[in-house]
């Protein structure tokens, strides 16, 4: 295998995920972890899932869920929709679900069910789509939501004095489990930032897909990063989440 690739929030961008798959020049040697949120924002969110089905034939590919994603599996499943959801671009997925056929549906539904809510590598890399709250690890989170909404860990990293070591009794002990942890969901464009950031050992590859920024992909080894164009510029006739 020669790389491993964290990929941030894609949101529906389908055309932003092919272009920086072509850019970082993927093989099917390349590992590809996908940090959740495949979906709600621009009006490819259908599209996408497919794209990533028929990607897994031929890549290493970790598909870690994100909320949107959990959500928009839950309205597949009972159509029931939740007003918050719609108003942060659910309605883009609905619309991109409307005409489907009921087989392609199934297919989905199955690569929701799939999913992980976080991956733990050989070298003890974490990675998830939120965060966790639990000293002890993600697999003893309370509820698995956390793993998917949670916004305290990354708000963590952001605030830790950068003198404190890692064997400092003061270093947060969710973050000493991990050499280094690589997450999404909350975009570090809030911060002003373009590109993934690092805070402590925490990793964020979020970059803002969803509004105004671009979709990106770090090689967690060398932290070489590959990213599209801005996807609102890919798709000028849609507002996205903006």
């Amino acid at each position: 295998m020669n790389r491993i690739f964290a990929i941030g929030d894609i949101h529906g961008g389908l055309k932003a995920l092919k272009q920086v798959l072509e850019r970082a020049k993927i093989t099917p040697n390349d590992q590809l972890i996908f940090l959740g949120d495949y979906v709600d924002g621009w009006s490819d969110s259908a599209k996408v899932i497919s794209y990533l089905i028929e990607l897994s034939k031929q890549n290493s590919c970790i598909f870690i869920r994100g909320n949107h994603d959990d959500l928009l599996h839950q309205w597949l499943q009972t159509h029931e929709t939740k007003e918050k959801w719609l108003a942060h671009g659910g309605q883009s997925s609905i619309d991109a679900y409307r005409n489907l056929p009921q087989e392609t549906i199934e297919q989905h539904l199955s690569f929701f069910n799939e999913m992980v809510n976080y991956y733990i590598d050989d070298e003890n890399r974490l990675f998830l789509h939120a965060g966790f709250s639990n000293l002890h690890g993600p697999e003893y989170e309370y509820d698995p939501y956390m793993l998917y909404w949670d916004r305290t860990l990354w708000e963590t990293a952001l605030c830790l004095d950068k003198s404190i070591p890692k064997d400092d009794f003061r270093y947060p002990k969710r973050l000493s489990l991990f050499d280094e942890i690589f997450i999404g969901h909350t975009p570090v464009t809030r911060i002003n930032k373009e590109n993934p950031v690092r805070a402590a050992n925490v990793w964020n590859v979020d970059t803002g897909a969803a509004f105004k920024g671009k979709l990106s992909m770090l090689e967690v080894s060398s932290k070489e990063v590959f990213q599209s164009d801005p996807v609102w510029k890919l798709y000028p006739n849609e507002k996205g989440r903006n």
